[in-house]
């Protein structure tokens, strides 16, 4: 397959030169511009992004010592630090091409070239080029998105004083190293305060890595969070690096952190109290230098009481509890927060939803809203997705159920199985204050059942 220099720029004062390398190149590039007057170079690097430069380092006022083509080459990273120049002599040796790629060149050959040996280099030459705009191009998105990121809690939306406290606790804590538990139900928002925490914090330029652990598996659970080295198990076919590691000098997340069994809890606890840990398969102990946020949406200290929950453990990531309150607690926010939702999935999906109806808002509200925020999120974007209107009216969103989750049987505005499902294991999570292993246990689930079900609804 045939090369793509893409835009060549070719500056030598040899008009011999210049026209074999035109014939040469030009099978091989969209375009190359040919030129034996360096002093044009400030004037066409204005005009026109070239993706390789080939420059001469001797020109006919100077002709062997190479001092010219450093001026120029010197012009041209000024003019474009991203540059790539291949610089090209006759007089060539190791100590100028030394000199030559400590300047800022991306190469150096000789005059008169083999056609072989100037292609290679070239192609070599115009993957740099590729590799530095990628790396533009990702800063520039980082860039990007640690300015949206700037918007001080993106999602989360709140203006009640419930919430507002919250975000007093998030401003206090967050600078510090100090453990946070987040306390709250399901779909109220414990990943964001968690995220919040990071991104305010003093090691934000480093990895937020999560783990659900609650889904994690008993046999699993050493490899994911302290990972193995290869042959420890039948699987490990190579070395693997664990979430501490994988979150070193940055904040490891560790939800449903009530789901731990006891044997899991003590492992955990180890690690934490000797601050370092031990790959599967190895006997090498690990330094670990994370700060840790944990999550639940079930009673702790109950489970501490019951002794289903280590209390030295609860004391290791406890150091600061941040209660996030459910949202039929803060019906003032549900506005505010639907508001929110429309104009996101309306930029998402391209639609050309620009409000909500008097009368959905009023629904919204009286609504229990088991499913928190990320219930409304759904529906939002269900509405948006579905309605033929660009006011979202009281019609355009399902409401599974009105009566409050202490209310005699179970009430339905249709009979989609779909949707009948999802209120059943809303019931069943209300019932169980969020006890994934009760609930499921009274759907007739296994555990791995219910979190395919939680994730297929968004609850």
């Amino acid at each position: 397959m045939m090369s793509d220099f893409g835009s060549l720029l070719i500056v030598d004062d040899d008009a011999d030169v210049l026209q074999a390398a035109r014939l040469l190149l030009k099978k091989h590039a969209r375009r190359v511009h040919t030129e034996n007057r360096p002093e044009r170079i400030p004037e066409l690097l204005q005009n026109e992004t070239y993706d390789i430069i080939l420059l001469d380092m001797n020109f006919t006022r100077d002709v062997a010592s190479g001092r010219e083509g450093f001026f120029w080459l010197d012009k041209i990273l000024a003019i474009d630090p991203a540059a790539v120049v291949v610089l090209i002599t006759a007089f060539g040796d190791v100590e100028m091409a030394v000199n030559a790629i400590k300047a800022g060149a991306t190469d150096f050959v000789l005059k008169p070239w083999q056609n072989e040996k100037l292609l290679a280099t070239l192609t070599a030459a115009r993957r740099l080029r590729s590799s530095r705009a990628e790396a533009g191009m990702l800063r520039d998105t980082r860039r990007q998105l640690m300015s949206d990121m700037d918007q001080r809690y993106q999602d989360f939306v709140g203006e009640s004083p419930a919430m507002q406290r919250v975000f007093e606790q998030i401003d206090k804590v967050a600078d510090t190293d100090a453990s946070v538990l987040i306390l709250g139900e399901n779909g109220t928002g414990k990943e964001l305060v968690a995220r919040a925490l990071h991104r305010h914090s003093l090691r934000a330029e480093h990895p937020f890595v999560g783990v659900d652990m609650g889904a994690v598996a008993d046999t699993l659970f050493e490899s994911e969070l302290f990972g193995h080295v290869r042959g420890a198990f039948t699987d490990a076919r190579e070395d693997r690096m664990g979430r501490f590691e994988m979150a070193s000098k940055g904040t490891l997340f560790l939800d449903e952190i009530g789901n731990l069994s006891l044997a899991k809890q003590s492992k955990l606890l180890t690690s934490l109290q000797q601050r370092e840990i031990v790959r599967i398969g190895s006997n090498k102990p690990v330094p670990i230098d994370v700060r840790l946020i944990c999550a639940t949406n079930m009673p702790l200290y109950e489970m501490v009481d019951a002794g289903t929950f280590r209390q030295d453990l609860l004391y290791r990531f406890n150091t600061v509890e941040i209660h996030l309150p459910p949202l039929r607690e803060r019906p003032e926010d549900i506005e505010p927060l639907a508001n929110h939702f429309l104009q996101r999935f309306a930029r998402k999906y391209g639609r050309p939803v620009h409000a909500l109806a008097a009368a959905a808002i009023a629904q919204l509200k009286a609504y229990h809203m088991p499913g928190n925020v990320r219930e409304l999120e759904h529906m939002i974007e269900r509405a948006v997705i579905m309605t033929e209107s660009n006011t979202l009216q009281r019609e355009d969103f399902f409401f599974a159920g009105t009566r409050k989750p202490d209310a005699e049987g179970l009430v339905f505005d249709a009979y989609n199985l779909e949707e009948v499902e999802r209120t059943v294991i809303r019931k069943a999570l209300d019932k169980h204050e969020g006890n994934i292993s009760k609930a499921a246990k009274e759907l007739g689930l296994t555990r791995a059942a219910l979190y395919r079900r939680l994730e297929k609804y968004r609850l």
